[in-house]
């Protein structure tokens, strides 16, 4: 495995190359970070989605259910309505509705700040909690999903099994300064240069120190 700063290297190379390229919450909530309500949202809307679409579905809701007392008073009727171009509508309404009315009840209309507290939430994993951590509140916290699993293992900045794991070896190797941009940065470039299956190593910012781990065929 490398080291803290190796790790940081590479990820500065991966950095320079992926340039402004978005998240998989693009543009939407990159530009609410730091409103609460606003990230939780997004990251519930997009789940399972096309960016595309949530930059279309995640406006239309919020602009109708500004905050967290107009959605629980809202029909899932008109949730489903205002997201009907998502995915899995009917069961992202019903958990927006449901959130929405345990923030009004149980945390007095306040988007709870703990990952404990998010994770209470149904219809909130522990990605998503750590984005909201993340882009809602400028927590530190690592967003560890496939992407971030797939290319800590194959970079060889840690060795383990699941997302979960990884994020909790990552945290005892990654420098702070990398844990709330490592999302972003991964995704963008896990999704059209380091590829799952054949990837394009002939392009690679890392170039020959890549460990390649796991790599059968490349271009």
């Amino acid at each position: 495995m490398q080291n803290r700063r190796q790790i940081s290297r590479v990820l500065e190379k991966i950095s320079n190359f992926v340039g402004s390229s978005p998240d998989d919450l693009a543009v939407t909530i990159a530009s609410r970070r730091h409103d609460p309500y606003a990230v939780l949202v997004s990251t519930i809307l997009s789940l399972r989605a096309r960016d595309e679409t949530t930059q279309i579905v995640t406006p239309a809701l919020l602009s109708e259910a500004p905050n967290p007392e107009t959605l629980a008073s809202l029909s899932q009727e008109r949730i489903v309505h205002l997201i009907r171009q998502t995915s899995f509508r009917n069961t992202k309404a019903r958990h927006l509705r449901g959130i929405a009315r345990d923030i009004m009840e149980k945390h007095d209309g306040t988007v709870p700040h703990t990952i404990e507290e998010l994770l209470s939430f149904k219809g909130i994993g522990r990605k998503s909690a750590n984005l909201i951590l993340t882009l809602g509140f400028g927590k530190q916290a690592i967003c560890c999903d496939t992407h971030v699993h797939r290319l800590s293992n194959r970079l060889g900045f840690v060795r383990t099994g699941k997302p979960e794991e990884t994020e909790r070896a990552l945290m005892t190797v990654l420098p702070k300064k990398w844990w709330i941009p490592i999302n972003g940065i991964l995704i963008a470039f896990g999704r059209v240069h380091c590829t799952p299956i054949s990837p394009k190593c002939s392009g690679c910012p890392i170039g020959k120190s890549c460990p390649r781990i796991g790599v059968g065929k490349n271009r």
